[in-house]
């Protein structure tokens, strides 16, 4: 079924099994990262079978080097994934949830697909 007719929890949970499919390979993967003005990790775009796939560690979480989610944090959580389709289909809000060391932020699904065309690498966010 199409990501158009997909309900939120339909589409995020589709999303979820493309990003968990890619197992440890999940690097090899990336079409677009996105960083804050401070060069913190904010979001990851990541192509998969279902089209490309946006995620973030959402809530707050340790500093590391460069804000890498996969650095070592110390003892602390990490805060939680949040994966959605990037082309979310009618159902979908623009903005879509992310976090880094500055705070939370909300990206535009349009602007990323826009990046994704443009074949930008890396997006940077204000």
């Amino acid at each position: 079924m199409s990501a158009r007719y997909l309900s939120p929890r339909e589409r995020r949970s589709t999303a979820q099994r493309a990003i968990d499919a890619l197992g440890t390979d999940r690097r090899n993967h990336v079409l677009l990262r996105v960083r804050c003005s401070a060069s913190h990790h904010v979001g990851t775009v990541y192509r998969t079978d279902v089209g490309p796939v946006f995620a973030s560690i959402v809530g707050p979480r340790p500093h590391g080097s460069r804000d890498f989610v996969d650095e070592a944090h110390g003892p602390r959580g990490r805060g939680r994934e949040y994966v959605d389709l990037l082309e979310g289909g009618r159902h979908a809000d623009d903005q879509v949830p992310a976090y880094c060391e500055c705070g939370a932020h909300f990206l535009s699904r349009s602007e990323l697909l826009h990046a994704l065309a443009a074949a930008e690498r890396t997006v940077q966010i204000q």
